[in-house]
Formats: structure tokens, C-alpha cells, sequence
């Protein structure tokens, strides 16, 4: 830890960085899997599934940014390289075999949701130790995955 006037206490801070480092290599991972499904998607809905996933990458970047910045303004180094990334992730894993945009939307829903889960536990874990700006910067990510979500899930659902 680098020395900091910040008053939340240094465990608290090096507790809440830990934590916040596996969701820098979540969200790094979640990018790269939105990219996957961007780059690697075919079939008849091409064109809207292409965007959409850029779009989701291209949000998921911020997440990146934010977690990073505040891991550094509680006093940590935020380690986000891919190698870093890669043995750090909970993300489950990306099939590289998958081409329909059917699949790519169960793929990216499936990782988008257990991404929001982490998010939502950490909003608990970070109010429990009393950061509650950590709390409601996890709650903004949270909102956004939900809305990535509901957006991607929605190729796939059909009125009854």
C-alpha cells in the first residue's frame, strides 16, 4: 500500500482492494469476451448482435477504469494486465467454437450475469466494511451489467 491521507482505515483499504482487484480481472475478462462474441458472430442477425456487442465491450471498458482508479485511491497498485487478468478471473469461460448469434447471446448472458452477481456481492462486502463510495461505484457497474443484459438477453426471448 502507498501511504495516503485517505481515512478509511488500512485494513479496510487493503481488504477492499483485494477485493477489487478480482473484479479489475473480471471485467478485463468480460470485455475480451464481449469482443470474442463481437468479432466471431454470424447468421441473420449479424449486423444488430455485431453493434450490441461492441456496445457491451465498449461499456465494460469504463468498468475497467473505475475499479482501477479506485484500488489506486485507497492507497493499492491496480494490477490489470491480461496475464494478471487471466489467473485472476471468475468469469466462467468463453467457447471459441461458437459462431451463431444465438449461441454468442447465451455465451455473453451467461457471462454478464455472473459478472453482476460478483458486482453485487462486492457492494455488500464493501458496505459491510463500511466503504461506502466503494458501495455505490459498484452499485453504478451493477446498474449498467443489468441493462447489458437485459439488452443482450432480449435476442433471444420471444413474446408469449
Amino acid at each position: 500500500m502507498y501511504p495516503t491521507k485517505n481515512t478509511i482505515p488500512e485494513k479496510v483499504r487493503i481488504q477492499i482492494g483485494g477485493m477489487l482487484q478480482i473484479h479489475l480481472s473480471n471485467s478485463i475478462d468480460l470485455v475480451s469476451q464481449a469482443k470474442q462474441a463481437h468479432w466471431n458472430v454470424k447468421g441473420p442477425d449479424f449486423i444488430s448482435l455485431h453493434g450490441l456487442f461492441d456496445k457491451v465491450a465498449e461499456q465494460s471498458e469504463e468498468y475497467i477504469d473505475l475499479i482501477a482508479e479506485r484500488i489506486v485511491q485507497l492507497g493499492g497498485v491496480a494490477e490489470g494486465t491480461i496475464k494478471i487478468a487471466a489467473t485472476r478471473t471468475l468469469l466462467p469461460d468463453y467457447s471459441l467454437n461458437i459462431s451463431s448469434g444465438h449461441d454468442h447471446v447465451k455465451a455473453l448472458a451467461h457471462t454478464l450475469a455472473s459478472y453482476g452477481e460478483g458486482i453485487r456481492n462486492a457492494i455488500g462486502n464493501a458496505d459491510e466494511l463500511g466503504d461506502r463510495d466503494t458501495a455505490d461505484l459498484l452499485t453504478q457497474i451493477s446498474r449498467e451489467v443489468d441493462k447489458n443484459l437485459w439488452f443482450v438477453e432480449a435476442h433471444n426471448q420471444s413474446p408469449r
